[in-house]
């Protein structure tokens, strides 16, 4: 440890600094924190999520069969002419480029939420 001359203060290369008032060594506020964090991690608790939840199946289903269907085919098409508008108006490629990328969102999220949820390790 090196010590800063008449300041009281002791600096660790670990990043662990304490000062010493009164004769006694003090520990500093992020070796408080260190501590607190590493308690919080050794008493943690494993959560489980993801397998249950039956009360939800007929909104889940509800929005799916919405955004994979004709009312998800009609907000992708509003959503590819919208990008074309500002793309005219504009004069850029860049409003048709996020009205094809908004059409796919809205078309291919299901499916990807499907996958990413349902997926087992």
């Amino acid at each position: 440890m090196c010590s800063m001359k008449g300041t009281g203060f002791m600096y660790s290369p670990l990043g662990v600094n304490t000062v010493e008032k009164g004769g006694e060594k003090v520990m500093s506020k992020r070796m408080t924190f260190l501590l607190f964090f590493m308690a919080v991690l050794l008493f943690a608790v494993p959560v489980l999520a993801g397998t249950g939840g039956t009360e939800f199946q007929e909104i889940y289903t509800t929005l799916t069969d919405w955004t994979t269907g004709y009312l998800g085919k009609a907000l992708a098409a509003g959503i590819f002419l919208v990008g074309v508008a500002m793309g005219i108006v504009r004069q850029s490629l860049m409003g048709i480029v996020l009205g094809i990328g908004g059409a796919m969102a809205v078309n291919y999220t299901p499916n990807i939420l499907d996958a990413v949820v349902t997926a087992l390790i």
